[in-house]
């Protein structure tokens, strides 16, 4: 059996040493008892000769399964390879470890505790010197005994509200029990079995996925605010995030923040931040980890090696929602596409996830491995796509051209997700387009015939209203590349129609990355039409500020179909404008 060791301690043991650690693989202790005296006296022993604390985790059958040269925090055991029983329960471990001061367990190894959590944490306080040994071992070497394990708590206090400050952390410890200091005698005599079924059924009562939806991912969101943003845009990010993981699927337990001067290069946050998330989640039964910023491979890697649970970033859940949203074929190519370009950086340990894509007979290299399978599989797909993509450019460019052979003028819609976009095309020209109160609830491209006053003769005429997918706060390059396409009706329409959700505490930043969006397509969009939708919940004060900077605008309500009479003549006037300038 292998000994866990930190800073190369091992290394400096004699021979003799590291044979008295391995034979603790060969002690068993009754499944009913914390410790026995002989077993424990043994371990300080060995940890008194080697002058290094000692831990020995051990399961619930009583066999020793790991023993490690250093603290509880130091040895503890890899998140990635405890059982994952759920908050509801203990991990079936426990362990006894040896200080060599004569001291209170420290914080430190409680925490530990807790991330692993643990069945119990038995620290032994040792003399530093026998005093007698009987029979090849030594008695006398523990002074005194601790017994520290998990206390039962309401976990609904641990969610944090959304409205906190950002310097503050959301994260409120864990509960934990340590008695007093006990000699060996009476800490053996204590019931081990009895204790850890009596913690589990409160752990059972309490357990907050009572009232969480079991389909659902439960989320911890952590953000990382830096000197370059303000405090305002930051929570207006954390708020944006917390209700696309809503829409995503996932229940938001709790939002976590860190302040730094910079990101940590490996994982983001700093170090003791990683541990204050690994124990919110261990606590609250989260399985998921989603932060507000793009993350490398390594840093995915790193997070969820030591937080124990799946870690995603932002552009993830946004690709996620655009899987679950793309209805037709053409939505439903340019999400896969958008998955795959994202995906092929990040396919170390995926193993056999994207065989169906390729691989096989005849097509591996001498020495190739499978991740180089994968990535060329993948990259084949990719490029297949791509073709496919540009084929469906090139049909909605005949259909543009046949539209404009047929000179019909077009508008397109364009605004931040959930401003409103899809609901005005069904009250303009009662098409049928799916709606709701989520990010993203359409995505695919919806054309309709409508008909406006003219600006100059007032005669009806026809134009043609295009509802387009939801603009966000630094949309994805994989997402843009991927929905060319579908942008591309934004720069051949004639006009565009910039909708904005006055409703929403953060309009002016949502019309801000619109503007950044559209100045980043390849050809310039036509000339554009500020509307103002949700005025029926926007506040007077917002109302007249929002008439004062845009007093060209258009005020409505989509919803309860406020100023679309206004909005036609306005539509007649932009295409009359786009005509003569163009």
């Amino acid at each position: 059996m292998p000994i866990e060791t930190i800073y190369g301690k091992l290394q400096g043991l004699k021979h003799s040493q590291q044979k008295q650690l391995q034979r603790l693989y060969h002690q068993r202790i009754p499944g009913d008892s914390f410790t026995t005296p002989e077993f424990a006296q043994r371990l300080a022993a060995i940890s008194t000769e080697i002058n290094q604390p000692v831990c020995a985790y051990l399961n619930r059958r009583g066999q020793v399964i790991r023993v490690g040269v250093g603290t509880p925090r130091q040895t503890q055991i890899p998140l990635t390879e405890l059982p994952r029983y759920g908050a509801e329960r203990l991990s079936g471990i426990r362990c006894i470890a040896t200080q060599l001061k004569p001291e209170h367990p420290s914080d430190g190894a409680l925490t530990a505790m807790a991330l692993q959590r643990l069945d119990a944490l038995i620290v032994l306080n040792i003399t530093g010197t026998g005093f007698q040994r009987r029979g090849g071992g030594g008695t006398g070497y523990v002074k005194e005994a601790y017994l520290a394990h998990l206390a039962p708590q309401d976990a609904r206090t641990l969610i944090a509200s959304q409205n906190s400050q950002f310097e503050e952390s959301d994260y409120s410890s864990p509960s934990w029990s340590v008695s007093p200091a006990m000699s060996l005698d009476v800490l053996s005599k204590q019931d081990f079995l009895d204790l850890v079924e009596g913690l589990e059924e409160e752990f059972q009562r309490e357990f907050i996925g009572k009232e969480v939806d079991s389909d659902r991912d439960r989320v911890v969101i952590v953000g990382v605010i830096t000197q370059k943003e303000s405090p305002q845009r930051f929570q207006d990010t954390l708020t944006e995030l917390g209700r696309l993981v809503d829409t995503a699927g996932g229940v938001v337990l709790q939002t976590m923040r860190q302040k730094r001067s910079r990101i940590h290069p490996q994982t983001v946050v700093g170090e003791g931040k990683v541990q204050e998330i690994a124990l919110t989640v261990q606590t609250l039964g989260a399985n998921l980890v989603v932060l507000d910023r793009d993350l490398s491979p390594a840093q995915v890697r790193n997070l969820e090696a030591q937080i124990g649970v799946g870690v995603v970033d932002r552009t993830q859940v946004i690709l996620d929602i655009f899987a679950q949203r793309a209805r037709s074929g053409a939505g439903k190519l340019q999400v896969e596409l958008a998955q795959l370009e994202y995906m092929l950086p990040r396919l170390t340990g995926r193993g056999q996830a994207m065989s169906r894509l390729g691989g096989g007979i005849g097509t591996r290299g001498p020495g190739e491995t499978k991740l180089e399978t994968e990535r060329r599989a993948i990259s084949s797909r990719i490029t297949r796509l791509q073709k496919e993509v540009n084929q469906l450019q090139a049909h909605r460019e005949r259909l543009r051209q046949r539209r404009q052979h047929q000179e019909v003028p077009t508008i397109a819609i364009v605004g931040y997700t959930n401003a409103g976009k899809s609901t005005l095309l069904n009250a303009l020209t009662n098409a049928e387009v799916y709606t709701a109160d989520q990010l993203f609830a359409t995505l695919d491209p919806t054309t309709r015939r409508l008909v406006v006053p003219h600006a100059v003769t007032q005669e009806a005429q026809e134009i043609l209203v295009t509802d387009t997918v939801g603009f966000i706060h630094e949309l994805p390059e994989a997402l843009m590349d991927a929905f060319r396409a579908t942008l591309e009706e934004v720069t051949e329409a004639d006009g565009l129609v910039h909708m904005v959700d006055l409703s929403h505490p953060a309009w002016q930043s949502h019309i801000r990355s619109v503007r950044d969006i559209l100045a980043q397509m390849p050809v310039t969009p036509g000339p554009g039409l500020v509307v103002f939708n949700k005025i029926d919940k926007a506040n007077s004060e917002t109302l007249a500020l929002a008439r004062e900077e845009y007093p060209m605008a258009v005020f409505i309500s989509a919803h309860e179909r406020l100023g679309l009479e206004t909005l036609r003549e306005r539509l007649g006037q932009l295409i009359q404008y786009a005509a003569v300038s163009g």
